[in-house]
C-alpha cells in the first residue's frame, strides 16, 4: 500500500451516527473480492434515488457539486459498524478518500481502514461538532500530517492520537501481510525447529 505521510484535501460533512457497513456498501454490491468497482455503489441508498444507481439523490451530501473530489469524509460517532466487510473502507477509498474524522469507529473497520492506508482519526465530540459548524459556512480544506499527529482547518490547529503501531504502518505503508514478511527470517527459522511429523 501506499504511504501515508501528509495529505490536503476537501472536506465532506456527512452529518450522520452509527453509519453502518451496509448503508456504506449494500449487500448486493459484494459479489466480488477485488477491491475495485465498489465506489459507484459507495452510500447507494442514500446517493440514489432508485435501485440501480441511474438517478442521483441531489439532497445527498454525496452528490452536492461542491463536495466532488472531496477526501476528507467527516462523520459522527460509530462509524463502520455492523459488519466486519472490508468492501466498506475499499468503496470508501476507491472513491477518493483518504482520511475519515470520527468521534468513534468500530474497531474492526478501523483495522480494515489502516490496513489499506486510510488514515482513520478520532477527535472529541465537541471537535467535530465544531468541525460541522465550519462547514456549515464554508467548503473546508484540511491538511493532515501523521508524521506530528496534527490537523489544520483555516487557521484552527488539531493534534490527534493514533497508536504507534497505527502510525508506523500508515508511514511506512506496510499492511498485516507485510509485517508478518518482515519477519520471514524469523518464520522459516521457527518452522525449521518444528518437528517434521506434526
Amino acid at each position: 500500500m501506499e504511504k501515508f505521510i501528509t495529505h490536503t484535501g476537501k472536506l465532506l460533512p456527512l452529518d450522520q451516527a452509527n453509519v453502518d457497513t451496509d448503508q456504506i456498501i449494500p449487500k448486493q454490491f459484494l459479489q466480488k473480492t477485488e477491491r475495485v468497482g465498489f465506489a459507484q455503489h459507495l452510500f447507494h441508498d442514500w446517493r440514489f434515488l432508485d435501485d440501480h444507481g441511474n438517478i442521483p439523490n441531489p439532497e445527498f451530501v454525496l452528490n452536492q457539486p461542491e463536495y466532488k473530489s472531496a477526501s476528507v469524509l467527516l462523520v459522527r460517532e460509530n462509524f463502520g459498524c455492523g459488519s466486519s466487510r472490508e468492501h466498506a473502507p475499499w468503496s470508501l477509498q476507491e472513491y477518493g478518500f483518504k482520511v475519515i474524522i470520527a468521534p468513534s469507529f468500530a474497531d474492526i473497520f478501523y483495522g480494515n481502514c489502516i490496513n489499506i492506508g486510510v488514515l482513520p482519526i478520532i477527535l472529541s465530540d465537541n471537535q467535530i461538532s465544531e468541525l460541522f459548524l465550519l462547514a456549515e459556512k464554508n467548503v473546508l480544506t484540511v491538511a493532515v500530517n501523521l508524521e506530528d499527529k496534527t490537523l489544520q482547518v483555516n487557521d484552527k490547529a488539531l493534534s490527534f492520537d493514533i497508536k504507534a503501531v497505527h502510525q508506523k504502518s500508515l508511514l511506512e505503508g506496510i499492511d498485516s501481510i507485510g509485517k508478518s514478511l518482515q519477519r520471514l527470517d524469523n518464520i522459516e527459522a521457527f518452522e525449521l525447529k518444528i518437528p517434521t511429523w506434526l
